[in-house]
């Protein structure tokens, strides 16, 4: 029998694996199968239960974020750090310019500086401010205090290295106003106990009492207020009238029409109540000239404690007698006022009271704090809580440059 040919693949299949036997178990499906089927596929129920989560161990979470959300983060931060520092810079230098304003113009209580503008870092570089609010409370004005002084400076030259040496600072232009508050006025000239009022159209009405040889004696009077030069507010008083009520009403002055010391009806009753002090009043020829009494009805009066009374008791003369300027006459009759009841230590001490020396306690003359630069009063306007006065300045300087000009750099 003749030999087989040689042939290669029967090695070959000799190495390879058994054919399987009819309802053998598959090779590989016991107890360490690695989860693949006859076809090499992995089960549903394998991959599930060999599935565990991504390890990220040593990783950054930002490296997960986008790249425009962190650039968005990064300017929000930035931002947020620049706004801070800009606030800090501005409340340091509101700060110093309140030490500054205050020591130039040696104020008792600390003014309050408010610096507009953003960024204020860049008008820092720049050694000027645009803007700034300057409020001053309780600024010595003559013998009133003014309530506060409100100004806002523009284009504000920084004098000094910055930002620990800043010397002072040169304002440019600056508009505010002063207050003079009633209610200061009130506390301030309280020993008279005067209240003061707006009566309208730049004028102040003034009540209350004045304490005169040891007895309060109502006043009344108004007052006008008007720019005296640049610097000052004047004051002019009048139709001043003081009263002892149930006695007399004087009102100082050279105007006998209106001024003069004239009785309250209770004072004439009490002079004509007896027949004795009605006759020594009659007798008087000034009184009987100005009361404008015929003289034959006098003389009947004199006459008859009928007619007396009679002339004496009537409205008329009541009437009459209150408008009869007793000023001359209680200086020369003194009795005249013992008879109406009234003291004439009362009447001496307000004789001796001169309409200037009063209206210098009732004046609200005031004149503006000596300060460097141009500062001038504008319009003036008395308002429901005091008198305000418009202010303009220009070249004010403040700190170590006052009084140089504003030439240090």
């Amino acid at each position: 029998m003749s030999k087989q040919p040689f042939n290669p693949y029967d090695e070959l299949a000799q190495l390879a694996d058994p054919e399987p036997e009819y309802g053998a178990e598959p090779v590989g499906s016991g107890e360490g199968f690695s989860g693949f089927d006859r076809l090499g596929i992995r089960s549903d129920d394998d991959e599930a239960d060999d599935w565990s989560p991504p390890n990220h161990r040593g990783k950054s979470r930002l490296a997960a974020l986008p790249v425009a959300l962190k650039l968005t983060v990064a300017a929000v931060v930035t931002a947020a750090l620049f706004v801070t520092g800009d606030r800090l810079a501005v409340a340091y230098a509101e700060e110093k310019a309140e030490d500054r304003i205050q020591q130039s113009l040696d104020l008792a209580a600390r003014p309050q500086v408010d610096i507009a503008g953003f960024p204020f870092l860049t008008q820092v570089l720049d050694r000027r401010i645009d803007k700034a609010d300057v409020t001053v409370p309780d600024v010595a004005a003559d013998k009133v205090s003014l309530a506060e002084v409100h100004a806002t400076a523009t284009d504000i030259r920084i004098v000094g290295d910055l930002p620990t040496a800043i010397q002072g600072a040169v304002i440019d232009r600056m508009d505010g106003d002063v207050l003079l508050s009633f209610d200061d006025l009130n506390r301030e000239l309280g020993a008279s106990q005067v209240e003061f009022t707006n009566a309208g159209r730049g004028t102040i009405r003034i009540t209350g009492s004045l304490p005169i040889a040891g007895r309060d004696v109502s006043v009344w009077a108004k007052a006008h207020l008007k720019r005296d030069g640049d610097r000052t507010v004047s004051t002019t008083v009048e139709s001043m009238r003081l009263d002892v009520p149930g006695m007399f009403t004087y009102r100082p002055g050279k105007d006998s029409a209106h001024s003069g010391l004239r009785l309250h009806p209770e004072a004439v009753r009490r002079i004509t109540k007896e027949a004795a002090r009605a006759k020594a009043l009659l007798d008087l020829p000034a009184v009987v000239e100005r009361l404008g009494i015929p003289r034959s009805h006098i003389d009947r009066a004199l006459g008859s404690e009928a007619e007396l009374s009679r002339l004496t008791g009537s409205p008329r003369f009541i009437e009459q007698m209150m408008k009869v300027n007793l000023v001359d006459l209680v200086i020369d009759h003194p009795w005249l006022l013992e008879k109406a009841g009234i003291d004439p230590s009362l009447i001496g001490a307000l004789l001796e009271l001169r309409p200037p020396e009063l209206s210098d306690r009732l004046s609200l003359s005031f004149s503006l704090p000596k300060t460097t630069g141009d500062v001038r009063l504008r319009d003036i306007v008395v308002e429901r809580s005091g008198v305000r006065a418009d202010l303009t300045g220009t070249g004010l300087t403040f700190g170590e440059v006052a009084g140089t000009g504003g030439d240090r750099r």
